[in-house]
């Protein structure tokens, strides 16, 4: 019996979703797994208010993930330094499953990285040594690609945050680490 994954991320809000979501589930077919992508779940009822399409669409979202033997997030940045907020609930929702879960971003560079260029204001604090944003918080810097829950979490119950050697020409819709990711998996 095939394996079905997850597929999470930050693409069900751009404009060629479905596109992208096809492209993920054809790479999983190619790799012996079967994608279960949130975009697939539409159209909804378009007599629905907005409360009402929120809660089906969580609701589907959790079948599908309950249904789902793993997960693989797209964990590039989205709105900011970090990743996506729903897709980083869904796989620590996936980790408490005791699902193996599996992440890839887009981007190289470390969460201090990014969130120092998010954030020019931001500082080394001299007398402590780190580096602050510029609310005086200070800014995550073990060295990982996102938030150290996140990261932790793909290397326990999963694999490793896979990221790519040279930055895509385009972040949003690139899936060479997703395919790196989807071969870690079938391996």
């Amino acid at each position: 019996m095939e394996k079905t994954i997850y597929l999470a991320g930050p693409e069900v809000f751009l404009p060629d979703s479905q596109e992208i979501g096809h492209r993920k589930q054809a790479l999983c077919r190619a790799a012996g797994l079967i994608g279960l992508y949130p975009g697939d779940n539409g159209p909804f009822d378009s007599n629905l208010t907005m409360a009402e399409l929120s809660r089906v669409i969580f609701v589907t979202n959790l079948a599908l993930m309950r249904r789902a033997d793993i997960f693989l997030g797209n964990l590039t940045p989205f709105r900011g330094p970090g990743a996506d907020a729903g897709t980083v609930w869904e796989l620590g929702f996936m980790a408490g499953l005791g699902k193996p879960v599996y992440g890839y971003s887009n981007s190289a560079a470390s969460l201090l990285t990014r969130t120092r260029a998010f954030d020019p204001a931001s500082r080394r604090d001299a007398e402590s040594g780190h580096w602050l944003d510029s609310r005086g918080l200070v800014i995550e810097d073990f060295d990982g690609g996102d938030n150290l829950m996140i990261v932790e979490s793909l290397e326990l119950f999963g694999g490793r945050l896979v990221t790519p050697t040279h930055p895509p020409v385009d972040p949003d819709r690139d899936l060479d680490a997703f395919a790196a990711c989807l071969r870690m998996i079938a391996a």
